[in-house]
């Protein structure tokens, strides 16, 4: 049986691409827009709003000196607005789908999601850890390091975004897919005894135990499930059209299939599909990708 659609979603574009090295996941929300996520979703059913984008003065960022947390103060004033655009649609009733943007959007997406929704579940797709601090990272790119934010730890300037108070409880937060992974991300992953299925686990236990087990932790005593997906987590075959590539990611139809199963569950309350970088892509292959695993998360069904 379909799960009972809701009728109202609310498309938001987060056009960020400085919490990352490369340039380029900014003009991820069109591509996906231009390949046609909208007809696809209310082929399905729904009323599909496109709130447009959050706005990002790419022109004011800069780093403070000492610091290496890059382009933090843009960063953290598009999450807020991002985070109000969010809280504002489930006020609504609708559905928020947002649309990336690298992955420190994550921090605004789920801190909207908690203004409504305090006992969220979260699966989180994706090749990489994201749990790195100011402490940890390597880089100083703060779209690794959202899990850490979301979960209490890190700068205050991130933690805040939102309210301070709002955060994640890391017994209903699952990574899928994880297969690169910084050495402090591996040691603070154990320290916090995250559940973590990386790429090994998927293949060994195949995708539909993983999902099952994912199902279960994220749902166990929660409201509702949030799913972060990086395109990332995809092989690069499939999805060629991301910054960090990893070889040896899930193929199409584990995505496709992980995505069914969450959906069946009808305990999906919001989604993001994020670092689509239209720059490295060919013929817009990893938007047109984002179209198709939206359907399978929201009904699409064959039968």
């Amino acid at each position: 049986m379909k799960p009972e659609l809701k009728k109202n979603i609310s498309m938001i574009g987060a056009p960020l691409d400085l919490g990352a090295s490369l340039r380029g996941v900014s003009l991820g929300p069109d591509a996906i827009r231009y390949a046609g996520i909208k007809e696809r979703l209310e082929r399905i059913g729904y009323d599909v709003i496109d709130e447009g984008n959050v706005s990002v003065k790419k022109e004011e960022a800069f780093t403070v000196p000492g610091s290496n947390l890059k382009n933090m103060n843009v960063i953290v004033e598009a999450n807020k607005e991002l985070c109000e655009k969010v809280d504002t649609a489930l006020k609504k009733g609708n559905f928020p789908l947002v649309l990336g943007g690298d992955h420190s959007i994550a921090i605004g997406t789920i801190k909207g999601v908690l203004h409504n929704i305090k006992n969220l579940g979260v699966i989180w797709f994706d090749a990489h850890g994201d749990i790195n601090t100011d402490k940890t990272s390597p880089t100083g790119n703060i779209h690794g390091m959202p899990v850490a934010s979301l979960l209490g730890y890190g700068v205050k300037d991130l933690k805040e975004i939102g309210g301070e108070e709002y955060k994640l409880n890391k017994k209903n937060f699952v990574f899928i897919g994880s297969r690169d992974l910084d050495a402090p991300e591996r040691e603070t992953m154990k320290e916090l005894g995250m559940h973590v299925f990386t790429m090994h686990e998927v293949d060994k236990m195949g995708i539909v135990a993983v999902m099952e087990e994912a199902i279960r932790i994220a749902s166990d005593g929660t409201d509702g499930i949030h799913v972060s997906f990086d395109m990332d987590v995809l092989d690069p075959e499939v999805a060629p059209g991301t910054g960090t590539k990893v070889k040896g990611g899930m193929g199409y139809r584990e995505a496709h299939l992980s995505l069914e199963l969450i959906a069946k569950t009808e305990k999906l309350v919001s989604a993001e599909f994020v670092e689509i970088n239209p720059l490295l892509d060919h013929e817009n292959m990893t938007g047109e990708a984002v179209v198709s695993l939206a359907g399978s998360l929201l009904g699409e069904w064959l039968i």
